[in-house]
């Protein structure tokens, strides 16, 4: 666990649809059809109500660009909210900024929403193709300069993976941040 004054960063191997945070994020596509990945397990777990919402937002606001961030209910998830967010697809161009500004969209979502905690996986790092060591780095170093420059209601993050390998590159990135 990192602390970063009152707020926290776990580093977690498990299920994101079984967190039991305010709201979970799910690495979408910029259409919100989830047909695959953890946005397919978020869908089978929390019910196609999650699908419905997904697509009258999209008939609403259009595609959602590769960086920001939407939110819907969890529905049948312990999780009260979905925060879907678009990450760049690796060769793209610029996929490192696009990353942190994925990241830094869910996070500002989260905050207007006045929750208190979510769990994030690794965004774009499945079928996106982000590498997974880069991936751990830029959502911690975003989500800890989140934290550090901004008096927010969010005041726990949790990484969560299912998968070792994932969870353990995470793991060994977050000893540098044990340090300080």
């Amino acid at each position: 666990m990192i602390k970063i004054g009152n707020n926290t960063i776990e580093i977690k191997k498990g299920y994101i649809t079984q967190e039991h945070s305010d709201a979970i994020v799910n690495p979408a596509n910029s259409k919100l059809q989830h047909g695959g990945g953890a946005a397919l397990a978020i869908v089978s777990a929390g019910g196609f109500e999650i699908q419905n919402d997904s697509n009258k937002l999209i008939s609403i606001i259009g595609n959602v660009p590769v960086g920001k961030a939407v939110i819907t209910y969890g529905h049948k998830l312990p999780a009260k909210f979905v925060i879907h967010t678009v990450g760049p697809v690796m060769g793209e161009g610029n996929e490192n900024e696009k990353l942190k500004k994925a990241v830094t969209s869910v996070l500002n979502l989260a905050e207007c929403y006045n929750l208190h905690s979510i769990s994030m996986p690794a965004i774009s790092s499945g079928i996106f193709g982000f590498p997974k060591d880069k991936c751990a780095e830029i959502l911690l170093e975003t989500t800890i300069k989140f934290f550090t420059n901004k008096d927010t209601s969010l005041n726990k993050v949790v990484m969560c993976n299912f998968d070792e390998k994932t969870y353990n590159i995470f793991l060994e990135k977050s000893k540098k941040y044990l340090l300080k």
